[in-house]
C-alpha cells in the first residue's frame, strides 16, 4: 500500500490531496483567513452563563459566540482559572506547574453558574470550527497534540491508545512515559509511539511542554479575546497526525512550503526526508497526478463504481443520506443475494472513502440492498467496519436495521467539503446545469462496455462535438485506451444537433443500439 501526499500552493489557500494506491482518499484546505482551526487556543471572556442550557457563551472574537457546555469544563476547571487569573496578573511566573496547588475537582452533575462568572477571563480550546450559522464549540479542558504524545495540564493521567493492542507494549509505554513526564500533567499516548524508545518520547514532551512555556508567556496582560497557541501550519499538522513508513513521496509545488515540510519530515522521520520532493512542471500538480479527475468525479451527488453500482448522496440540515443502487450492470452472481453481498461490499468500501473525502460527520444513514441472511448483514457490517479502521474521526456504526439501514456516527469538528461539479450549460440554456465532461465520459465507458459484451462487431459513437473532442484529444486519448482494452476501434462522429449531455451508439448498419 503505497500513500502519496500532493499539496498545492496558491495565494488564497492551500490544498492537501492523500492519495494511497493513486485513488483519492482524503482532501484538505487550509485558509488565510481561518483563524478558529481546531486546536487553537485562546484567553477569552465569559459572555454570559445560560443556566437553561448549563453552558456558557464565550466571546473568542468570531461573528458568533462560542458554545461551552459544562461538560466541556473538565473536573479541573477551578484550578485553570485560578492558574490563568494568577498569569494574567503577572503572580505567577512559574509555568511548570509543580508547585502550583490543584483546587478541588467539580461536580460532575454541578451547574454552570456555579463555576463561570460573566466577564471572567478562561483559557479555552477549539474543538469543533464553526459550521453553517453556529459559533466554534469549545473547551476548557487543553491539550497539546504532538507526533507521539498528547500533553494534558492540570492532569495526573497516563492514557494510552486503544488502537496499540500489545498489552506488554502498553505496560512498557505507560512506565517508559510516567518516567519522564513532569508533575500537573498528564500525557495520552498515540499509535504512532508503538515501538519508539525513551529518547524520542522525551524529546516530543519537551516540545509541547516549550509550547506550553511560550503560551503562558502571553497570557501576561494579553487582550480577550487573544489566540495564545496556534495549531502548527496544516501540513505539519496533517503529517504529524498521519505519516508513517507506508507514505512513498510528498510532493510540493512551492519552494517555501517544500523547505518548511522537510524540516518538519526530518524531524520526526530522518530516514524518510527523501521521498519529500518539489515539484517543478508547467501542469498543475493536481492534474499531474490526476486529482482534479477524481475530485469531479468523487463529489457529485451521484458517484459511481465498479460493475455499474452507484451511490446517490443527499445533505440535509438533519442528516446525511446514502443510497446504494446496482444499476443495470450484468449479473455474474448465482443469485440475487449475492448480487446484493457483491454490490453492497463494493458500496462499503466506497462509503468509508466518501466518508473522508468530504469529511462528512454528524449522522449518515446508508441504504444498502436488502440482504436476507444474518451472516451476510454480519459480513457486509464487519466489512464497513474494517474499510472505517483508517478513518482518524471518531466514528460509531450501528449493525443493519431491520429495514436494512446501517447507522453511522461520525465527528464533525470542521465544515465539510463541498466541492460543485456541475457546470454551467455550453448550450446556452440560461440558469441551466450539467454534469462535468468527465462524469459523461465514465457514464459512456460503462455503456460501451455493456455493448462490448453482446459481441456487437462494429460501433459507432454519436455525440456532441465538445464531448467528441475530449474522447479523442491527446495520447493516450480516451479512444485509444477502450481501444486496447477492448481490442475494437470505435469511430467517434460528432454531431452539432445534439444537447451536450446527449449521445447515442449505432451497429455497422448505423441503426441506433438500444
Amino acid at each position: 500500500m503505497d500513500k502519496e501526499l500532493i499539496i498545492r500552493s496558491s495565494p488564497e489557500a492551500v490544498n492537501f490531496a492523500l492519495l494511497k494506491d493513486g485513488k483519492l482518499i482524503e482532501l484538505h484546505k487550509d485558509e488565510d483567513g481561518n483563524n478558529f482551526a481546531v486546536g487553537d487556543v485562546f484567553i477569552a471572556k465569559i459572555r454570559k452563563a445560560v443556566p437553561g442550557l448549563n453552558a456558557a457563551f464565550v466571546n473568542v472574537g468570531y461573528e458568533k459566540d462560542a458554545f461551552l457546555h459544562y461538560h466541556d469544563l473538565g473536573p479541573k476547571i477551578s484550578s485553570v482559572l485560578k492558574f490563568t487569573k494568577s498569569v494574567s496578573t503577572g503572580k505567577l511566573k512559574d509555568f511548570s506547574l509543580k508547585n502550583f496547588p490543584f483546587e478541588k475537582d467539580i461536580d460532575k452533575g454541578g451547574k454552570i453558574t456555579d463555576v463561570l462568572k460573566s466577564n471572567q477571563s478562561i483559557l479555552v480550546q477549539i474543538v469543533k470550527e464553526p459550521i453553517s450559522t453556529k459559533g466554534p464549540r469549545i473547551s476548557s479542558e487543553l491539550s497539546i497534540a504532538g507526533r507521539y504524545i498528547v500533553l494534558v495540564p492540570f492532569s495526573d493521567r497516563i492514557s494510552i491508545s486503544q488502537k496499540i493492542e500489545s498489552k506488554e507494549e502498553k505496560e512498557r509505554l505507560k512506565r517508559l512515559v510516567r518516567s519522564i513526564t513532569p508533575k500537573g500533567f498528564g500525557v495520552i499516548v498515540r499509535t504512532v509511539a508503538e515501538g519508539k524508545k525513551v529518547a524520542e518520547l522525551d524529546k516530543d514532551l519537551q516540545n509541547l511542554v516549550g509550547r506550553w512555556t511560550a503560551m503562558c508567556k502571553k497570557l501576561h496582560k494579553a487582550n480577550h479575546p487573544t489566540k495564545v497557541l496556534g495549531e502548527l501550519n496544516k501540513a505539519s499538522s496533517i503529517l504529524r497526525d498521519i505519516f508513517n513508513d507506508s507514505f512513498t513521496g510528498i510532493h510540493v509545488d512551492d519552494e517555501a512550503l517544500h523547505a518548511q515540510v522537510k524540516d518538519y519530515v526530518q524531524e520526526i522521520a530522518p530516514n524518510k526526508e527523501s521521498i519529500v520532493k518539489s515539484y517543478q512542471s508547467n501542469v498543475p500538480i493536481f492534474e499531474k497526478f490526476g486529482i482534479e479527475r477524481q475530485i469531479k468525479t468523487a463529489f457529485g451527488k451521484t458517484v459511481s463504481m465498479s460493475k455499474g453500482a452507484y451511490l446517490v448522496i443527499e445533505h440535509t440540515e438533519a442528516l446525511h443520506v446514502i443510497d446504494v443502487n446496482s444499476g443495470n450492470r450484468s449479473n455474474k452472481s448465482n443469485s440475487q443475494e449475492d448480487t446484493a453481498l457483491e454490490v453492497n461490499l463494493i458500496s462499503a468500501t466506497e462509503v468509508a472513502r466518501q466518508l473522508r473525502l468530504r469529511d462528512m460527520g454528524g449522522i449518515i444513514v446508508i441504504d444498502f440492498i436488502d440482504l436476507n441472511t444474518a451472516e451476510h448483514r454480519k459480513k457486509l457490517y464487519n466489512h464497513l467496519r474494517d474499510e472505517m479502521k483508517d478513518d482518524r474521526a471518531k466514528h460509531k456504526i450501528l449493525p443493519p436495521s431491520k429495514f436494512g439501514l446501517i447507522q453511522i456516527t461520525r465527528q464533525r469538528v470542521r465544515p465539510e467539503m463541498n466541492i460543485k461539479t456541475r457546470e454551467e450549460n455550453p448550450n446556452g440554456i440560461n440558469g441551466q446545469e450539467v454534469e462535468a465532461p468527465i462524469n459523461i465520459v465514465q457514464k459512456i465507458t460503462y455503456d460501451l462496455e455493456q455493448l462490448l459484451k453482446k459481441d456487437f462487431q462494429k460501433v459507432t459513437l454519436n455525440t456532441h462535438p465538445f464531448i467528441a473532442a475530449f474522447l479523442t484529444k491527446g495520447f493516450p486519448s480516451i479512444r485509444s485506451k477502450w481501444f486496447f482494452e477492448h481490442k475494437k476501434w470505435i469511430k467517434i462522429q460528432p454531431r452539432d444537433a445534439y444537447t451536450y449531455l446527449e449521445y447515442h451508439f449505432l451497429d455497422k448498419n448505423g441503426k441506433q443500439i438500444k
